[in-house]
């Protein structure tokens, strides 16, 4: 499937919650991957560690590691999502969580939109739990 991706000036002009709807499935898709990877299981468990890894407290977590390493454009893409206004805090978590949750999924629509797919899953594996080795 070939895939029009769009200027860094154009992805801008969308709203950080709009980056947040698009980053939201970008996110859970590379999850849902990475833990089918870690092991052929049943379904069940499956969801219930995705559960644990796409909440806004791990996310919120993934704000912290991600900052460290962003280039500019990507460091005011990520403030952008967490500054952005309307979001409705969930019972489970806190405000400060979940907007720092939304920036992180704004992050990934953004890099999505851009085609920058190679990012995303570099990004990706630095929030993520390291794998244990068999040696």
């Amino acid at each position: 499937m070939d895939r029009e991706y769009l200027s860094e000036r154009d992805a801008n002009c969308y709203s950080p919650l709009a980056l947040a709807f698009l980053g939201d499935s970008v996110y859970d898709t590379l999850v849902r991957e990475y833990l089918l990877r870690q092991a052929n299981t049943a379904v069940a468990k499956l969801h219930s560690a995705k559960i644990k890894l796409v909440c806004a407290e791990f996310q919120s977590e993934a704000y912290d590691k991600l900052a460290e390493v962003l280039t500019e454009r990507e460091l005011a893409v990520l403030k952008r999502g967490r500054n952005a206004t309307g979001n409705t805090v969930p019972k489970h978590a806190e405000a400060v969580q979940y907007r720092r949750a939304t920036a992180v999924e704004s992050l990934f629509g953004y890099l999505f939109l851009t085609g920058r797919l190679e990012r995303i899953r570099e990004l990706f594996s630095l929030i993520m739990p390291q794998e244990e080795s068999d040696g």
